[in-house]
């Protein structure tokens, strides 16, 4: 049970997703990666964390791609009784006057190295609650805005007042994006002071609350941060503080999450340099660090290359910096390392799509969230181009992806992705692995040869596949944007698209196209000591820096032991 967990202070870290592994669908894309990745350092690493999040019982979806490329969702459910041990104590918060009682579950993340951090799973479905009330943790990112504001209120109020039922000792509170930055708002209600004047009026100690709390901002438009209309927020959260109060450090025209966390918040950071850069724009007023994100070593290396690491680099798991040590490991022995992980994505390929890939040919990756500004369909802007690309300089595309069930634009994105793969049969080998999850993601990030990434300027905070790309000696091709931004050497550690700069779709379009034709797939099929040269950059000068190895040891330096 908890026990072993209340030996020494903690930092609490609060995700509304948390990828804790492939069978357990807590999570959508990179914001639960990260989480888990991050839980999976501290364990290495044996910093005292606790992670909260939702159960999420109905798990995100379990996706299909039928006969037209069109997406279907099924629903994925997950028995947490397999997993987690269900926790003894349960709490209460208030939900629009009325009780709704919270439970939980203790999920241990495990590390090879022996540490252990305890993540809650909080969970409404308890006999105590109504029906309505048993499904607020069912459903990752389902419902209407008032589900979305119960599930926030769970995780922030509930999240804490669990952490304290179980007698945990919290040193720091981290919020992983706006969702649960009601925490500050019990934190606020618990370190009000009355004025002795008047005592019926109280104040907030903000200083104390502030000295509690961590916030990293992952969205770097304005519109993508959750907000609520007072009128929802009155009704749902009537029974905590004066609305009045909550509206000075929440934001005056509607509840907004990322507001009331930068408000409450001693640390604030962004996810790259460039991310922090373009937060401080936004939020004027506010300091805004940089803590560029990283990967989990030991998760997103093929077996392949953690074999040869282990032989070559003993320690490199704990001490990714070892990595920058690539260049004494002969050439033959990377190849073969990478043709044994390219084995296995095609087998992947055959399995999932009934398409047969080459082994003798280069493969194209690209996989992500399908939504606009991932603008995963850029490098289809023209057919005919690739066409005459591959007839000089013959290659394989293989692409992944989810869709959120309610964005109807980047369903038909997957829709139109399979139109040109369809259009590019008998000149192009491509694919489309259906259910984009942990285990495709890590054969993608594995077994490829190129890593393609091309989003819109300045949208893409940062991006984590690349840097697992690089654990296994794959270059990224990729747009100047997010953690590339700082990781791209060109011509060393990948190459970039197009420049530094805000530019149109068609003129992106073509950097890629020149750049694929003209140098990556010619030195591909050229002399493969200087294509492995490259693919060294990548370990020793990417992999070696971006990892959430480094990245949690800046939170605990610059966060957690303030």
């Amino acid at each position: 049970m908890i026990i072993p967990f209340v030996d020494r202070p903690r930092v609490g870290y609060f995700s509304m997703e948390i990828a804790l592994a492939p069978e357990i669908p807590t999570y959508s894309g990179g914001l639960g990666v990260l989480a888990g990745d991050t839980l999976r350092s501290a364990a290495d690493l044996r910093l005292p964390i606790v992670g909260v999040t939702l159960v999420h019982r109905k798990g995100y979806f379990r996706q299909e791609i039928d006969a037209e490329g069109r997406q279907v969702e099924h629903p994925a459910p997950w028995d947490p009784a397999r997993y987690a041990e269900p926790l003894e104590a349960k709490i209460v918060v208030r939900i629009a006057e009325r009780n709704v009682w919270i439970g939980g579950w203790l999920y241990v993340v495990h590390s090879h190295l022996g540490g252990q951090v305890p993540v809650i799973l909080l969970d409404t479905d308890v006999p105590e609650n109504s029906q309505g009330d048993r499904e607020i943790t069912h459903y990752l990112y389902g419902g209407d805005q008032t589900y979305r504001l119960k599930q926030e209120i769970v995780l922030g109020v509930g999240g804490l007042r669990m952490l304290l039922a179980l007698g945990l000792q919290v040193r720091n509170y981290h919020m992983n994006e706006g969702h649960s930055a009601l925490l500050a708002m019990e934190l606020m209600r618990r370190f009000h002071l009355f004025d002795r004047r008047r005592a019926d009026e109280p104040s907030y100690n903000l200083p104390g609350v502030r000295a509690l709390c961590s916030f990293t901002t992952h969205t770097p438009i304005e519109a993508g941060h959750d907000r609520f209309d007072w009128a929802l927020a009155r009704e749902l959260l009537g029974g905590y503080m004066d609305v009045d109060d909550l509206k000075k450090v929440a934001g005056q025209e509607q509840l907004n999450m990322t507001r009331l966390a930068l408000n409450l918040s001693e640390y604030v950071n962004g996810v790259a340099r460039r991310h922090a850069e373009t937060s401080q724009r936004m939020f004027p007023g506010y300091r805004v660090r940089a803590v560029t994100n990283g990967v989990h070593p030991r998760t997103w290396t093929a077996p392949s290359f953690a074999a040869l690491y282990d032989r070559h680099l003993p320690g490199w798991c704990n001490e990714p910096m070892l990595l920058v040590r690539i260049d004494q490991v002969p050439d033959d022995e990377i190849w073969g390392a990478h043709l044994a992980a390219k084995a296995a994505l095609i087998e992947r390929v055959k399995a999932g799509c009934g398409v047969v890939l080459n082994p003798e040919l280069p493969i194209v990756a690209l996989a992500r969230r399908m939504t606009a500004y991932k603008r995963p369909d850029l490098l289809f802007s023209s057919i005919e181009r690739l066409r005459a690309i591959a007839r000089r300089h013959p290659f394989q595309i293989v692409l992944a992806g989810k869709a959120h069930p309610r964005d109807m634009a980047g369903k038909q994105m997957i829709e139109n992705l399979h139109r040109h793969l369809r259009a590019l049969v008998g000149a192009v080998p491509a694919a489309f692995v259906p259910n984009y999850d942990m285990r495709v993601a890590l054969d993608l990030v594995t077994g490829s040869d190129i890593w393609l990434n091309t989003p819109q300027r300045p949208l893409e905070a940062s991006g984590t596949s690349g840097m697992k790309a690089s654990l296994n000696g794959i270059p990224q091709f990729s747009v100047l944007d997010g953690w590339w931004i700082e990781g791209c050497i060109e011509g060393i550690t990948g190459w970039a698209v197009g420049g530094d700069v805000e530019s149109e779709n068609h003129r992106d379009a073509e950097s890629l196209y020149d750049k694929l034709d003209e140098v990556v797939l010619p030195l591909w099929h050229g002399e493969r000591t200087k294509w492995i040269a490259v693919m060294k950059g990548a370990i020793g000068k990417n992999a070696s820096y971006f990892n959430s190895h480094r990245m949690l040891r800046h939170y605990a330096m610059e966060a957690y032991l303030r």
